[in-house]
């Protein structure tokens, strides 16, 4: 696209296009072949004398396209648990990378200044601030902090 300043409302039907009948990783199917249940023709094998072109038979082609159509339904759902799948491989991925922390009452913890005071964030500012005690447990990972001092916090926070 850098040769093609300017012209990209010319290449874009082409991408659009290769966007769109390529295979996705989580549906395993093109966009295209979602929609229609048929893979599409790319023009230039329309020209160029491939088994698919030659032997192609228009009574066969519609019979074949009915016949795809009546189990589009069906791909589709397919479809739909593949992505559900790949879902939640995705989700176990990320779940695996988390450390969970609970904490008690009573517990000193250090809170993200980022979070606290986002306007004041420089590029040499502490990182984290406190400490804190943790004076209630509202939930898991949801907690009530107040300063050594007893002076509580206005919220709760999230570890």
């Amino acid at each position: 696209m850098d040769e093609k300043v300017g012209w990209w409302a010319d290449e874009l039907y082409h991408v659009l296009w290769a966007y769109r009948t390529t295979p996705c990783t989580p549906t395993g199917e093109s966009p295209f072949n979602l929609s229609f249940r048929t893979e599409a023709v790319i023009p230039v094998d329309v020209g160029a004398p491939s088994p698919r072109v030659t032997d192609f038979n228009e009574q066969l082609n519609g019979d074949g396209l009915n016949a795809n159509l009546d189990l589009l339904e069906e791909a589709r759902e397919e479809s739909r648990i593949r992505v559900a799948a790949y879902k939640q491989k995705v989700s176990n991925y990320h779940d695996s990378k988390i450390r969970h922390r609970e904490f008690r009452a009573g517990d000193l913890v250090l809170r993200k200044a980022a979070i606290s005071q986002p306007k004041n964030v420089a590029k040499l500012s502490p990182t984290w601030e406190g400490p804190y005690r943790v004076k209630e447990v509202i939930r898991p990972g949801s907690y009530k902090l107040e300063t050594l001092e007893e002076h509580l916090l206005p919220h709760a926070w999230n570890s």
